[in-house]
């Protein structure tokens, strides 16, 4: 098998397509031709609390978030409803942060408190996984640093239980040389369960190839194992000439007016 061959068998990744319950995942990369970077972002669900959510948008803010399709159904929000993007700019320099919780405004605040550079995240040390025991979600988030003449970098950043104890490990994944047309992706889950096994391991890789429509299109498909418990994705487009986004959203369920 040629070294083309094997990226290509990589990229396919068929265990992500067929798994039934990843959770929720962020995928961040370059697109084809290196001009954009994308970030994927999707939510899961099994029970009526975690089901019952769309995707909102400030177009103005470039601020994902998460709402209820129904007010009136909404059981315990803590941990479902927040912002899961979130933009911030300071001179040549902006990032672009994703992430599954409350951690998104604690990634920009370490921002607006002067700490921005790679490694923001040791602002938040504090942060542990989710207090949901006994799944005990891991935490997740991307940052997409851009600066001038559309250089980039990035962090992925999985805060999760200890296999050997109460604490929790904090692992970091940056992503300097990127390939173009590649996502790397982390997800809460390794699949299905009771309770859920934690996301361990290294990011890995998926195509983003196309446009934010086409991207969406990949992960937003019927035939994907883990299409009926999935509620809602989002991708972004990042323009890295001009430090601009622009996003796709997909929703299963309308908001009830």
């Amino acid at each position: 098998m040629s070294e083309t061959d094997n990226n290509a068998h990589i990229l396919n990744w068929p265990h992500f397509y067929t798994n039934r319950y990843p959770g929720r995942g962020i995928v961040m990369g370059l697109g084809e031709g290196g001009r954009d970077f994308f970030q994927v972002y999707w939510i899961m669900g099994r029970s009526d609390n975690s089901k019952n959510r769309v995707f909102g948008y400030a177009e103005e803010e470039g601020r994902l978030f998460t709402e209820p399709a129904d007010p009136a159904k909404v059981k315990d929000p803590s941990l479902i409803i927040y912002n899961a993007m979130r933009e911030y700019r300071k001179g040549y320099q902006s990032a672009f942060v994703v992430s599954n919780g409350h951690q998104t405004d604690g990634l920009i605040k370490a921002f607006t408190s002067g700490v921005f550079r790679a490694g923001a995240y040791t602002e938040m040390l504090d942060w542990i996984y989710e207090p949901d025991a006994p799944n005990n979600t891991p935490r997740i988030a991307g940052i997409c640093y851009a600066g001038q003449e559309g250089k980039v970098a990035g962090e992925l950043i999985v805060w999760r239980k200890s296999p050997w104890g109460k604490g929790c490990d904090r692992d970091i994944f940056y992503l300097g040389e990127l390939p173009e047309g590649v996502g790397f992706c982390v997800t809460t889950y390794r699949g299905d369960g009771d309770p859920l096994p934690s996301f361990a391991g290294r990011p890995f890789p998926l195509e983003i190839q196309g446009d934010a429509h086409a991207i969406a299109r990949k992960f937003w498909r019927e035939s994907a194992g883990y299409f009926p418990n999935l509620v809602s994705l989002a991708v972004k487009r990042i323009d890295l000439k001009t430090q601009t986004s622009e996003i796709v959203i997909k929703n299963k369920l309308e908001k009830v007016a």
